[in-house]
C-alpha cells in the first residue's frame, strides 16, 4: 500500500509523522472519510469543503489549494489500483512544542490512506441494525461545535466502547438537554409516514455528506424532510430508523433499546432511498483515472 504524506507516496513501512506532531498529541487537526465506487472517487468536491470549513473552523491553515488536494486524493487511489474502497484523509496541525498553542507549529501534515472499510456485516443491511442509548453525553455543540470533523474521537470512542460492552455494535448519544444526538459515527433519521426528521447540529449531529444527500434525494421524492429535536419516543414510534454515514451509506434499524422498530426489518423508505442513495454516490465525484 501506498500511503500520500506531503507530496510524496511512500510504503507502509516508511510512511511516519513525528511523535510531537499535535494530531498525535492533542487530537488537533482534521480529517475526511470517502468512498470509491467503481473508479469513482464518491462526492469529493462535498468532503473537500467540509475539510477546510474545518480546518478554517480551528484556525488550521492547510498548505494546498482544494483542487490540488482533490488530484491528491485520485492520485494516491490510482497508485493503489484502488477502484471500490474507503479514503481517509487527514490533515495534522504538524509538529510543534509540547503544550497547547497551536501557532508554535509548523507546516501542517496532510496524510491520505486509500484502503478498505466494512462498518457493519453484510446481512445486517437485510435485517436490521439493533442499537442501544448509552449514558456517554454527546459534546456539547457550544463547546466543541459538532460541524468540526476532527481528529479528537474520544467522545464517540466512549460511547462505543459502552455499547460494544453492553453486547450491540451501535449506539444512539443523547445531549445534555437528553435529547438524540447521532450514533458514534452516523446521523440518525425518524421515518413518519411522509416525513423524514434528524437532530440539527445544534443539538450535537455532525452534518454528515449522507445525511444532506439522503436528505435531499428524499426530498426530490416527495418526503418532507426535517432537522428537528428527537427523543427516544419519536424512534420508538417511528415507522423507520435508519443511519446514515458515508462508511456505513444508510443502514436500517431494527430495534432501539430492545423495542421493535414496526416490523423490525428495514422498511421500503429505508430500503428506497438506500438504493438511490448508492446510485447517486456511484455516479457523483471525481473519476480516478
Amino acid at each position: 500500500m501506498k500511503i500520500y504524506i506531503n507530496g510524496e507516496l511512500l510504503s507502509e513501512k516508511d510512511a511516519k509523522i513525528s511523535v510531537f506532531d499535535h494530531g498525535l498529541l492533542y487530537g488537533d487537526g482534521v480529517f475526511e472519510g470517502i468512498r470509491a465506487y467503481d473508479g469513482i472517487v464518491s462526492l469529493l468536491q462535498e468532503h473537500t469543503d467540509r475539510l477546510y470549513r474545518s480546518a478554517k473552523a480551528i484556525a488550521l491553515d492547510i498548505p494546498m489549494t482544494k483542487q490540488t488536494m482533490m488530484d491528491a486524493v485520485a492520485m494516491t487511489c490510482k497508485a493503489n489500483k484502488m477502484t471500490n474502497g474507503y479514503i481517509r484523509l487527514v490533515v495534522t496541525r504538524g509538529v510543534g512544542e509540547l503544550g497547547l498553542n497551536p501557532y508554535l507549529c509548523a507546516n501542517p501534515q496532510v496524510i491520505i490512506i486509500a484502503s478498505k472499510i466494512q462498518l457493519y456485516p453484510k446481512e445486517l443491511y437485510e435485517k436490521g441494525l439493533q442499537i442501544v442509548t448509552v449514558g456517554t453525553i454527546r459534546n456539547n455543540s457550544e463547546s466543541v461545535n459538532p460541524s468540526i470533523k476532527s481528529l479528537n474521537y474520544l467522545n464517540n470512542i466512549l460511547a462505543k466502547i459502552e455499547a460494544i460492552n453492553a453486547g450491540y455494535m451501535e449506539a444512539i448519544m443523547l445531549n445534555s438537554q437528553g435529547y438524540i444526538a447521532e450514533a458514534t459515527g452516523d446521523n440518525i433519521f425518524a421515518v413518519h409516514g411522509k416525513t423524514l426528521v434528524t437532530p440539527p447540529a445544534c443539538e450535537g449531529a455532525l452534518v454528515g455528506i449522507t445525511r444532506n444527500t439522503v436528505m435531499r434525494i428524499a426530498a426530490e421524492q416527495g418526503f418532507e424532510v426535517k432537522e428537528s429535536r428527537l427523543t427516544r419516543y419519536d424512534l420508538f414510534n417511528a415507522d423507520e430508523v435508519f443511519l446514515t454515514g458515508t462508511a456505513a451509506e444508510v443502514i436500517g434499524v431494527s430495534k432501539v433499546d430492545r423495542r421493535t422498530i414496526a416490523q423490525g426489518v428495514p422498511g421500503p423508505v429505508t430500503t428506497d432511498l438506500a438504493r438511490r442513495f448508492r446510485e447517486y454516490a456511484g455516479k457523483t465525484g471525481v473519476a480516478i483515472g
